[in-house]
Parts: C-alpha cells; structure tokens; sequence
C-alpha cells in the first residue's frame, strides 16, 4: 500500500477526546497491552498528530504521529500498527518468518507467499482469514512488516502451504516508514532461527523458493500491472540493509524532496519567505513600532504568492506570537514587545540582518491572474448564475377548474398559464359581475376548488387578485433550475436559498457559516477560498449532520458584508435567494 508516495490531505494536533477514544481502540484492537504500555505509546501531555493521507491508489487512511514516527494506521475504520510500534513490542502480533532475500520483494509492493514462510518447530501462528499479523526475518523477532493472513492457519496447511500468506500493507522501508525517523529495525537474537542460517544462506537456489516466486509472479500479473517486478535475489549474504537504506534516503532525498515535505515544513517556509518579503518591500522605519496583527493582515498576506494560501494553524508555531518570537531569537530580524497588555507590537527591525540582506523577492510573472484572485475569483471561466423560474403543478382539488385547457393532475404550468388558464374559464362561464367587473362570482367549481368549507355559505365573490392568489396557493409549487450549458431540472417544492448565519464557537467568538451552495452551481471550497483571501480570515468545511455529500463553509468573525457582496456582486446570486443579509453588524455612529 505505501509502496509509492502518498499524498497528505491534512496534518492537524489530536483533541483530548479523540486521543481518549484512539487509547479505546487501541486497547480494544490489542488487548495484550498492559495499561502502562499504553500510556507509554500515547501519552497524555505530548503533542499526538492525526495525519489523514491518500495512498497511490486511492485508498484514505489515517495516521496517528508521535514525534514525528507514524504509530498506527487505520484503514476502513480498522487499526494497524506500524514498524515503528512493533519493534517496541515485537509480540503484539502473531508473527511469520521468512527469509532475508524476501524483504526485498516486500518493500516492493509484493505480498508474503507461503512457500517463503519458515514454520518454527511449534507450528504456525494461529490465525484466522483476516486477522492482523507481522512479519520477521530468521535471526531477529523485529517485525519488518504488517499485513493481514489471507487465509486461516488450518487452510495454510492443508493447501500444502503454496499461495498467498499474508496480505502486506505496510513494511520497513517503504514510504510510511520514511514518513518517520527513518531509523532501523534493533536486533532481537531469535534463538530457534540460529540452526536454521546454514540453510538460509542457499535459499535463492532452494526449489521452495522457486515456486514460491512463481507463485507471486502469477499472483501480481493478474492483480495488477502496477506491482514491482521482482529482481533476483542475491543470497542474505550479498543483501545489506544498511547500504540499501542508505541509497533508498538518498534517492528519495534527491528526486522527491519537495514531495517529502511534511505540510508543516512546507508552511513554515512559506510563512518564512512571506515575513522576509513583508520586511523587504512593504514595511518602513517610520511605521515602527507597528502591531504584529497589522503587520500579518495589511503585510505578509498581501506578499504570499498567487496559488497558496497562508495559514499559521498549520504550520509547527501554530500562532503568530510563537513565530515572531523565533523570528527575534533564531534569525535576531525583529524585536518584538508588549507596549500595552496583552498586544505586542514589532519594535525595531535589523535592517542589516544577512539574511534580510540576501533575500530576493520572487516577482510574480503572470499579474492578471493573481489580481483577478485578489478579487475574489478564480483563474478559471466566470461563474453565470442559474435561471430560476418558479413553476406550479395541478392539485387534484383543482384538477376541475383545468379540465377545459386538458391540464391533468400533475401538469407543470407556469403562473402566467395559470392565469390565463383560470380567466379563459371565467369567460367562459360569464362568470365576470355585471355591477363591478373587478369581482367574479363563485360557482360551485370555483368553490369546490378554492374556498374553505368555512367560506362556503359567506363568500359569494372574489376579486381577480384574490382568485389568482388562491389558485396558485392551492396548487404544489415547483421550480426549474437551468444552469448554462446543461439541459433545465425541474424539482418539487421551493428552490431552498443559500443560508448566511453567524454563530458563537467557544469563548464568545463569532464564525460565519454559508450552507447550501451546491443548489446554485457554487463550489464550497472556491467560495471559501475567495472569501479566505477577501477578509484573511481561515475558513473551512464541514460537513452538514445527516447529509453524505453537502458541506458548509465556516469562516472567522461575522462577515456577513463581505459574504453578500462576494454572491451578489461577483457570482451575481438575486438576493432573493440569499437568506440573512439582514443579520450583518451595523456600523456605529459616526
């Protein structure tokens, strides 16, 4: 699984419920762990990093960091743990050796086949189909790898032990274990592996070797043509770790290094080319002393470049205090104080600083592009609105009063053939008072139709406003939505508006939610992007309770102003269909 390089999605601190709720899993999914054990493995006050990734196939999976070591990871909702884990607790897991030549195919993508196994003289572990399980080397119990048995104990055997042994997902060396440290399994003496290294010198020749690679072949030719082809093995003698770790981090180092960067590393340095380029080109000695709030909102935002986006939440300072003071006391740029309480102002800046001296500001190459970000858009085709038309279905109770125009229960018609539908009936029926033209009298259709059977015996005329209203009202409303380009949808009911709500989220603080784009064409994450860049406020998705596929997008502070300029001025939404403009802050008195 993480036998190529994996994409990570996000890189966020645990919360206290959720590493409470990762030990209960822990201890659930391996109970042979001691309380201690665990406490040891997740600790309570050391930082814990819930890292979600996508794998080269797809695949979503979780991982659980612990000074910067990968611990576990789950997949469908399943826990493994990684090497990292395992060579501290070597009998977490029921364990299969093999041979030293095999971990190279391994590292490679391949799974662990039964002819490459060596059965101790106990017999095989017991497992079942499924079951979670390590792998080992003759000569050392640290486990190099983690799968799943596919297949029982009881089918190992009476297969002959020919076939696929166990499932591998994760192994030393492969790029989750790179993700990590990168140290190296320790050495655990298997005693009842010694007698067996005489033999274990000769395995590439052994004939059970030989079927167990064309057995692995055939199985990789037909699950997919992506798995690493197998290389000759060399003998254990002629296989090094050591030289074959080296020149993998090496290799790794010099092809991917951009794609080996952890979120955060890469963040820092760009808060770190933005801080330089704000001291550079944007800030003055008369403007000193200056607040650091200021100079991140009206400075290093405006120098981030066009495509990203800053956020100091996920870089490794977390907060703009945290980074300025390693500004001041790592790089000796800036001198930061707290002039009045609780707000800290940059004071002096060394304007000589090598560093700052050296810096070259990257000019950006296409203008257009990053101005049209700036606005509020995206590099891509305006967005048009949809065309909405609200339209009206014959109700069975007024299926009568359309019999003449052959309009059935369940036909869509528009209010203006609604209209005219219901005054070609009242012509027809001379149904127009002689005395006063603006009323019509009832007959009993229109009464049967229209009226409430309180009003029966009362209303013996109806204006034509009144008529109308209460056709329509009486009718199922629907809507066409028609957006460029596509073909028109027609729904039941209303065209639910884009809801704008401002709610509180701990201590008092105000976040700003927009529900509902997705009706209008809108995408939600584009949407937040612009409104990020309009007000440098972070802003996010969340899913909506109860729905798999909608989202809402939340953002810092009541920007209710900026959020109906944003849809009515640049994605051109009629403000009718934009629910709680009204709640936007009232500017004071001036």
């Amino acid at each position: 699984m993480f036998a190529r390089q994996f994409r990570v999605k996000s890189n966020t601190a645990i919360k206290g419920s959720d590493r409470r709720k990762l030990k209960a899993d822990v201890s659930a999914a391996f109970p042979s762990l001691t309380a201690d054990e665990l406490c040891e493995l997740i600790p309570n006050k050391e930082e814990l990093n819930v890292v979600k990734i996508y794998a080269h196939k797809g695949d979503a999976v979780t991982l659980y960091v612990l000074h910067k070591n990968p611990l576990f990871f789950e997949l469908e909702k399943r826990l493994y743990p990684t090497v990292y884990v395992l060579w501290r607790h070597p009998a977490l897991l029921p364990t299969f050796r093999t041979w030293p030549p095999v971990l190279e195919k391994l590292i490679g993508g391949a799974d662990l086949m039964l002819p490459g196994v060596v059965a101790p003289s106990g017999g095989l572990p017991n497992v079942k189909r499924g079951d979670c399980c390590s792998v080992t080397l003759v000569n050392n119990r640290a486990p190099v790898a983690v799968g799943n048995a596919a297949s029982s104990s009881e089918e190992m055997l009476s297969a002959g032990m020919k076939g696929r042994g166990v499932c591998v997902l994760h192994a030393y060396m492969d790029h989750l274990w790179a993700f990590g440290d990168k140290s190296g399994p320790p050495s655990f003496p298997d005693a009842e592996g010694e007698g067996q290294e005489a033999n274990g010198e000769d395995y590439e020749v052994d004939d059970t070797q030989e079927e167990a690679e064309r057995c692995e072949e055939e199985e990789e030719e037909q699950l997919s043509s992506e798995k690493v082809k197998d290389q000759p093995c060399c003998g254990s003698e002629a296989l090094s770790l050591a030289v074959q770790e080296e020149q993998r981090a090496d290799e790794e180092e010099e092809a991917d290094q951009e794609d080996q960067k952890m979120p955060q590393e890469t963040m820092d340095a760009l808060l770190l080319q933005c801080f330089l380029h704000a001291l550079k080109r944007k800030v003055k000695k008369s403007e000193l002393p200056l607040l650091t709030s200021t100079f991140l909102r009206n400075h290093m935002f405006s120098c981030c470049p066009s495509g990203k986006q800053l956020d100091i939440k996920k870089s490794s300072y977390k907060k703009l205090s945290k980074f300025l003071q390693a500004m001041q006391k790592q790089h000796n740029l800036i001198r930061v104080k707290e002039l009045t309480k609780g707000v800290e102002s940059i004071v002096e800046v060394d304007w000589n600083n090598k560093e700052l001296r050296y810096f070259k500001v990257v000019e950006e190459t296409n203008g257009d592009a990053a101005a049209a970000a700036q606005d509020g858009g995206e590099a891509e085709p305006p967005y048009h609105p949809p065309e909405i038309t609200t339209l009206y279905s014959v109700s069975a109770r007024l299926e009568p009063l359309f019999l003449d125009a052959n309009k059935r229960k369940g036909t869509i018609l528009q209010p203006a053939e609604v209209r005219h539908i219901v005054t070609e009936y009242v012509k027809k029926n001379e149904l127009v008072d002689e005395n006063n033209k603006n009323y019509v009298t009832v007959d009993p259709t229109l009464c049967d139709c229209l009226l409430e059977k309180s009003e029966y015996q009362e209303v013996q005329s109806l204006k034509w406003d009144d008529l109308f209203g209460r056709a329509l009202g009486k009718m199922a409303e629907c809507y066409e939505v028609v957006f460029p380009g596509h073909a028109p949808v027609r729904k039941k009911g209303h065209m639910e508006p884009i809801d704008v709500s401002v709610a509180s989220r701990g201590s008092n603080k105000k976040v700003t939610l927009i529900k509902n784009l997705d009706a209008y064409g809108l995408d939600p994450a584009a949407v937040g992007a612009a409104l990020q860049r309009r007000v440098q406020a972070s802003s996010v998705l969340q899913p909506v309770p109860g729905s798999k596929d909608k989202v809402v997008v939340q953002i810092q502070g009541n920007q209710i102003h900026q959020v109906g300029r944003l849809l009515t001025d640049y994605y051109q939404i009629p403000r009718k269909y934009i629910q709680g403009l009204d709640k936007a802050p009232k500017s004071g008195k001036k």
